[in-house]
């Protein structure tokens, strides 16, 4: 019955069995000994039976939800039997695993890969999921996002077999070295020169495959790295300008009021008034 994902996918979205509640792995608290923690996304479904967790004050019972973001941990507490299904986010695949503690011993009854190809469809599912962590009680919204999440996963299970043309191969390749070296000083040509490609067929790469730009995709990944920065840390917007790429700071500040609608110090104060507001409000 656990052995065939894209069938737990299915039913996980479509029924018999649809998804209940959504938790969010507590990211403030510190980190215990032995809890999990990974620098990529998880989701941690449970399948069957009760599972309680150290990140939580809710025991997660059957179609519950938690998701880990990136740096976030758990800590399973298994006490009574329970089946889990779950699902790490790497960069370059998707990790599947269905685990069954009977009370006494800990099985692994699927493990599985596939690689992540195509649109980036489940890093912007991930990126809203994210942001859904400063609104929890917006539970529909968050199972419709789960849900889309896991039909992408369905999705790339069942076309793992095919394999990508050379210029959507070549168009992930550069995607990649943009989002390992987005602090650089990147440029058209210095990313073309790396490829040996000419900076004019490395534009009509980006728009015939990834339907967008060079410089906005470059500028759209150094602004969600300057989001995580603002959000997590006390730096100056001149400093987390320059730490994401860019050379002037006051470019940076029309850029993300342009993608935001708000200045990199108002993202920042509203990101903690929402934080302060959710902590402080009783349940």
């Amino acid at each position: 019955m656990y052995q065939d994902v894209s069938h737990l996918l299915s039913r996980l979205i479509h029924g018999p069995a649809p998804l209940r509640q959504i938790f969010f792995a507590s990211t403030l608290t510190p980190i215990p000994e032995l809890a999990y923690q990974v620098d990529f996304p998880r989701l941690e479904i449970v399948l069957e039976g009760e599972l309680s967790d150290a990140s939580l004050t809710d025991t997660l019972t059957p179609c519950d939800v938690l998701y880990v973001p990136a740096g976030g941990w758990n800590l399973p507490q298994w006490q009574v039997p329970v089946i889990t299904l779950s699902i790490l986010f790497g960069k370059q695949q998707l990790g599947f695993s269905v685990v069954q503690w009977d009370g006494k011993t800990y099985q692994n009854l699927v493990k599985q890969h596939v690689a992540r190809r195509g649109p980036r469809i489940g890093s912007f599912l991930l990126q809203t999921l994210n942001e859904m962590q400063m609104q929890p009680q917006e539970q529909q919204t968050a199972r419709l996002i789960v849900a889309s999440l896991l039909s992408h996963c369905r999705d790339l299970l069942g076309s793992q077999i095919q394999t990508a043309s050379r210029s959507q191969a070549l168009f992930e390749a550069i995607r990649d070295y943009i989002d390992e070296r987005y602090a650089s000083p990147l440029t058209r040509e210095s990313v073309a020169q790396a490829f040996y490609i000419s900076p004019n067929y490395l534009s009509h790469l980006f728009q015939k495959t990834g339907s967008v730009g060079f410089n906005e995709y470059l500028n759209h990944t150094r602004l969600e790295h300057a989001k995580t920065l603002l959000k997590g840390y006390d730096l100056k917007v001149k400093e987390v300008a320059h730490t994401c790429g860019f050379v002037d700071s006051n470019y940076f500040c029309r850029l993300f009021r342009k993608n935001t609608e708000r200045s990199p110090s108002e993202y920042r104060r509203q990101y903690h008034s929402q934080l302060t507001e959710k902590q402080i409000t009783p349940e």
